[in-house]
């Protein structure tokens, strides 16, 4: 009997999740009806899987709307994830001192499937400054960060993210594979990336990458801010501090650059 029940137990946990994972940044809230439909599940059970995450703090119900969002026990959890985080605890005065080399946002980024996400953020005291989110999914060939995690990946990676479709997000979007690859492999020669307005208009980004101990790319640093102050002029600069950032970081995760020139 026990071994009939547990099908249905796990299923019920994955219908959760997939609850869970189905709230954004550009669709905080939902309702039981959207999530039945979007999930192919009946209304009848996503209300009680609600129910039971609200029971346990990571949704919140809208008495005024009926629509629900994440609740506190989600930020928690995610708190407990990020502090534990070696590249997050490694890199954190990396990025703050960027913050003041530069004048500019700092983040650091990974990769999470074909997507790149910024898990940290130091902001700069602009009064103008460039609106971006920890934890939203950026396609990774639109961005300096997610280019230079690409230009450090395996082929089938690239390979992937090219088969499932280069989408201009704006006129300077790269949608040709052939750019692309030719763009990734100038990155790998320089040591770091720059975006300009191929996510998000009027913005430029820079990257360069980190490395563990292995050598392994495992995430990217980046400085972003309005194309009005990062001028053309100033990319090299701002490129020297930024791979020098990276280095720093890489060290502090046990990178030891002379003995892969060894190799």
């Amino acid at each position: 009997m026990p071994k009939k029940k547990q099908p249905q137990t796990l299923s019920s946990v994955k219908n959760a999740l997939l609850i869970l994972k189905s709230f954004s940044t550009y669709e905080p809230t939902k309702k039981v009806s959207e999530l039945a439909e979007s999930l192919g599940l009946a209304k009848s059970t996503v209300s009680r899987l609600l129910s039971t995450l609200a029971s346990e703090g990571f949704v919140i119900k809208d008495p005024k709307t009926n629509a629900y969002r994440l609740g506190m026990s989600v930020l928690t959890l995610g708190g407990i994830v990020t502090n534990n985080l070696e590249i997050h605890k490694e890199s954190a005065p990396v990025l703050y001192k960027l913050v003041n080399d530069t004048g500019e946002t700092a983040h650091l980024a990974i990769m999470d499937g074909l997507d790149t996400i910024y898990i940290h953020k130091e902001e700069c005291n602009h009064p103008v400054r460039i609106l971006t989110h920890l934890g939203r999914r950026n396609p990774s060939y639109c961005t300096s960060s997610g280019k230079v995690l690409l230009a450090f990946s395996d082929d089938h990676i690239v390979e992937a993210v090219i088969n499932q479709g280069l989408v201009a997000h704006t006129e300077n979007s790269i949608t040709d594979p052939d750019l692309l690859q030719e763009e990734l492999q100038s990155i790998r020669k320089k040591g770091y990336a720059v975006s300009t307005e191929e996510l998000t208009e009027g913005t430029k980004s820079v990257a360069a990458p980190i490395r563990d101990y292995k050598g392994k790319v495992v995430s990217a640093i980046t400085v972003v801010g309005p194309i009005q102050r990062m001028k053309d002029s100033k990319i090299p600069d701002i490129a020297k501090k930024v791979m020098e950032a990276g280095k720093e970081a890489s060290e502090r995760l046990g990178y030891d650059e002379r003995y892969f020139r060894r190799l």
